[in-house]
């Protein structure tokens, strides 16, 4: 069974972003970049999957600019076989729209025949939680969606899923697309060793015409402005006060 997972490259998530000084978006400029926290998991997953023996290849895919290939290089340092960069100019958190990058996705998966697409359930820079949605009704595929657990036995994907009410177990007709969770696993570090071999692991560049996507942008961002900072409190003398400024004040009652 042949794996693909989905990796972005996003602001890493120690870093305090800043919104640029035109209001067009977030300083990327000399900023740390890393992979997208829950791709790292999805990753570790699809690299468990090879190593049970469930799996028998794991390509690592990319959409985004020549620096994209550090992502995939983490990847295969993970574990990874190989990795495929879909190469465009576009702002990946701005200007590469989810479902562009579904209909990318889609097109890769018909190109490689992969059973199973692994994705986090949503990247840290725009928080959309939409790609994986949008890739498994391209495709017409089973979805499972913030898995917290996932199994693959006789053809069939059991995926345990973090919904509001506590847990929901399900299962998926391969082949399925599942995003990952948090509570899935614990990504592991790339040792030296895997990361000298990664750098020897092919990683093929491909174009969104040749694929035949358009990936013209659907929405426009008008700005980007950072949230209102939050005013000082004040003190009360008494009850009657704080009621009265609840009241008239912050009418909250």
């Amino acid at each position: 069974m042949k794996v693909l997972v989905a990796v972005k490259r996003v602001i890493d998530y120690n870093v305090n972003v800043r919104v640029k000084s035109d209001q067009t978006g977030v300083e990327t400029a000399n900023v740390k970049m890393s992979m997208n926290p829950f791709d790292e998991i999805a990753v570790e997953e699809g690299v468990r999957l090879k190593e049970a023996g469930i799996a028998t290849e794991l390509v690592a895919v990319s959409i985004g600019g020549l620096p994209s290939q550090e992502t995939i290089r983490t990847a295969l340092a993970m574990g990874a076989d190989r990795g495929i960069l879909v190469k465009t100019d576009l702002a990946t958190d701005t200007q590469m729209q989810p479902l562009a990058v579904a209909k990318i996705l889609k097109a890769v998966v018909e190109k490689e025949g992969a059973q199973l697409i692994l994705l986090g359930k949503q990247a840290i820079d725009d928080d959309s939680n939409q790609t994986g949605q949008m890739l498994a009704a391209l495709l017409g595929w089973a979805q499972g969606t913030f898995a917290s657990k996932l199994a693959i036995a006789d053809g069939k994907a059991q995926v345990v899923r973090e919904v509001d009410g506590g847990l929901e177990t399900v299962s998926l007709k391969m082949p399925a697309v599942v995003s990952v969770d948090l509570r899935l696993n614990e990504p592991r570090y790339a040792s030296l060793p895997n990361i000298m071999k990664a750098k020897k692991k092919p990683i093929d560049t491909l174009d969104p015409a040749a694929l035949g996507v358009d990936v013209t942008p659907r929405l426009k961002t008008l700005k980007v402005v950072e949230p209102a900072k939050r005013k000082g409190g004040v003190k009360v003398a008494s009850v009657a006060e704080l009621v009265s400024k609840l009241k008239n004040e912050a009418k909250v009652i």
